[in-house]
């Protein structure tokens, strides 16, 4: 398959108190198009600053990042980002809120209230459209959140632990929603987690960081899909998987 989005010999470092703090050292990964990617590691590894790198927030140190083949100099509106914090505007209620990429690219109105409405209902928020953010629980911002990285149509999605803040059963619940979204879609999808649980259920490919962003650990995920926790939790070859992440996070930090 086509690498859609690579990191080649990338350094990230940082300075503090005249000090440079290395974050991530000669760092190479290729995320092929149409694939599902987890980034597991513990913090500390880095993995919040390649995705910013992939998303052109933050340039490389040294190396470079290409999408599409082409050096990748700053932030491309075919690729979104959802981080951890909410980043929902508190004046715009959910529907304006969703609407703001289309805005953005100059779509007329009805259309994008159009596609706006289209996509909150798709992420099970129909009949909040009017609501703002102070008056939605934290899963339904995400799921806000979720629509309005969708409405720009990116054709490449990077997440960065989204749904770390959510209680077990939600977390599960927007796992789901989310896989539902992507298959069938196209989208490359890039999640970052600490979760190993969540980096099976998710990927198709598993990515094991340690520090400084180094590989512990590339992996391939063969199980079939839909991926339901409970049951993967009692399958012999997720429970193989989950003990070969677990060891080889534990290797990196002895």
């Amino acid at each position: 398959m086509t690498a859609v989005l690579t990191a080649d010999a990338v350094t990230k470092q940082f300075a503090k108190d005249d000090e440079a703090i290395v974050a991530l050292r000669e760092f190479d990964l290729d995320i092929e198009e149409g694939s599902f990617v987890t980034l597991l590691g513990r913090s500390g590894c880095g993995k919040s600053t390649l995705l910013n790198m992939l998303a052109g927030l933050t340039a490389p140190s040294t190396g470079r990042v290409r999408y599409r083949d082409r050096t990748l100099s700053g932030p491309d509106t075919s690729i979104g980002y959802l981080t951890q914090h909410d980043t929902l505007m508190p004046g715009r209620d959910v529907l304006r809120n969703v609407e703001m990429p289309l805005e953005i690219k100059g779509v007329p109105a009805a259309e994008r209230r159009r596609v706006a409405a289209e996509l909150i209902e798709r992420v099970g928020l129909g009949g909040f459209e009017k609501h703002y953010p102070r008056e939605l629980s934290g899963g339904m911002r995400r799921r806000a959140s979720l629509a309005r990285m969708l409405a720009g149509a990116p054709e490449t999605l990077l997440m960065d632990e989204p749904f770390g803040a959510l209680d077990a059963q939600l977390r599960t619940e927007l796992q789901e929603e989310l896989l539902r979204l992507w298959q069938g879609s196209g989208q490359t999808v890039v999640f970052v987690t600490h979760d190993i649980e969540e980096a099976l259920l998710l990927g198709d490919r598993v990515v094991v960081l340690g520090k400084l962003g180094r590989i512990l650990l590339d992996r391939k995920i063969g199980l079939s899909r839909p991926r339901s926790a409970d049951e993967s939790r009692v399958d012999p070859e997720f429970v193989a998987l989950h003990r070969e992440l677990s060891a080889s996070l534990k290797g990196d930090a002895s």
